[in-house]
């Protein structure tokens, strides 16, 4: 399938069961649009060997593909046990302190001090995903007592979290240094950072990348979804990260805040990722179950610009077939009736720029006139983005002079991305996005299309010019 029939975009994670030249143009050819790097299974050489393999079918396929690398961030852990382990009984105490010694059932090594220090009375601490539960009960900034609220065997080097506590740590390590200068070096197009939970976080990165790739907030802290308007106000995206989210909160809240910042993003013209576990069972087995259908099928109709498939495609045993179920429930959604409605029902009122009113007038008017497609001739990709954010029905096709914008461009909503050099008059570039929109399949001689641009041409952000053109059989004419 080299054209998609579908506005919503797939994220594919790659690893052990996708990572090679011929897995990689399989995932495309079955949806995958943008390619997930996970860095806490990687490092810069491994990262260098799959962006060349994903160029390589880039080059192949003459389509954008988007790269994004997901930084691993700051991994809480306890030390290790005498024994490799312990079992915790509901109601005992287990000390939590700075001693490297191995632990038992009564104490064991927290090896961030600054994590201690941030314990007080009241907050909760889950280990191993969230399989044991307990609650500090004394905290002396070198140490804190906790109790055992759910109980079971705990092991070496087993994770933590903590819902309550602010973590006085940065959300890059030192391995996310490297791992993200080596991606910049790269050229890759989207750097995803995990356990944000402040805008200070993604300014930080905002401020190495420096332009060379862009940004992708993980919501997936309590404390993110308290700061929600100022990470959004300071990330080019975000991620739902509905794992780590149904650790540090109950987990009946997950599918509301999903909603709510999906709505939040699309609100602002921020592109939004859903992820985790959305056909987790394709791990295994050849195919998913209805609920993981559901859940795939509530994303695409809240809007979101993409959908993201982890252990699916990167080490399950089904990858190709996992992308291939996610690009037809997409696909089933979106011919739904109620599809449309639900889209119409979210738009949120513009904001009061010349941008928006350009926007809101396209959608308007491939609407009422039925229009094949809106032609957006963008050099950063604001006006291609400004268009997704209002979910027209007529597809979006984006002109760009720049080829990094076009890959960049591969998680948003509705975006087909094309690599053309920058119009020189209004004529050339009417000419041109009616050339387009024959060759990408969007609309045959006869057909209207509508064109949209900024005027001088190639200034960024400064989306003020509509045109409606007649594609004739020699080229397009104004009307």
């Amino acid at each position: 399938m080299d054209r998609r029939r579908r506005r919503s975009k797939i994220l594919a994670t790659l690893g052990p069961a996708s990572n090679d030249e011929a897995s990689i143009e399989k995932l495309w050819r079955a949806g995958a649009d943008v390619f997930r790097i996970n860095m806490s299974h990687a490092n810069p050489e491994a990262m260098r060997e799959t962006v060349a393999m994903i160029r390589a079918v880039e080059e192949r396929v003459g389509r954008s593909i988007g790269i994004l690398v997901d930084l691993q961030g700051p991994k809480l852990r306890v030390g290790a046990f005498a024994g490799g382990g312990a079992d915790l009984l509901v109601g005992q105490t287990l000390t939590f302190d700075s001693d490297p010694a191995p632990g038992d059932a009564t104490r064991v090594c927290l090896p961030h001090p600054e994590i201690l220090s941030a314990l007080s009375p009241g907050h909760k601490l889950l280990i191993d995903d969230g399989k044991l539960r307990l609650q500090v009960v004394e905290a002396t900034g070198d140490r804190a007592v906790a109790r055992v609220d759910v109980g079971g065997r705990i092991s070496n080097r087993k994770g933590v979290s903590l819902p309550d506590t602010e973590i006085p740590v940065a959300a890059m390590t030192p391995k996310d240094r490297i791992d993200l200068e080596a991606a910049l070096e790269t050229g890759i197009d989207w750097v995803a950072l995990s356990f944000v939970q402040r805008a200070a976080d993604v300014e930080e990165v905002k401020a190495i990348a420096g332009g060379r790739a862009l940004v992708l907030a993980k919501i997936e802290k309590p404390q993110a979804i308290a700061r929600l308007d100022e990470i959004l106000a300071a990330a080019d995206a975000l991620m739902v990260a509905r794992g780590d989210l149904g650790v540090e909160m109950p987990l009946e809240k997950v599918p509301g805040l999903q909603k709510r910042i999906t709505r939040e993003a699309r609100r602002l013209g921020r592109p939004v990722v859903v992820a985790t576990q959305m056909l987790e069972s394709m791990i295994s087995a050849p195919a998913p179950t209805r609920a993981e259908v559901s859940d795939v099928a509530t994303a695409v109709f809240e809007g979101a610009d993409a959908i993201m498939l982890s252990a699916e495609s990167a080490s399950g045993k089904y990858p190709v077939e996992a992308v291939t179920m996610m690009n037809s429930i997409a696909e089933e959604v979106e011919q739904d009736g109620v599809y449309r409605t639900i889209i119409a029902a979210q738009r949120a009122a513009p904001e009061r720029t010349g941008a928006d009113a350009v926007a809101i007038a396209a959608r308007d008017m491939a609407e009422t006139l039925d229009l094949k497609a809106i032609v957006a001739w963008t050099a950063s990709g604001a006006t291609a983005l400004r268009v997704a954010r209002e979910r027209p029905r007529a597809p979006i096709l984006a002109l760009t002079p720049i080829r990094e914008t076009a890959r960049r461009l591969a998680v948003v909503w509705g975006v087909e991305a094309v690599i053309t050099k920058d119009a020189h008059d209004v004529d050339d570039m009417a000419n041109r996005a009616c050339k387009f929109a024959v060759r990408q399949g969007l609309a045959s001689p006869g057909d209207r299309i509508l064109i949209i641009a900024g005027m001088p041409f190639g200034t960024p952000g400064a989306t003020n010019m509509v045109r409606l053109a007649f594609i004739g059989e020699d080229g397009a004419r104004a009307e």
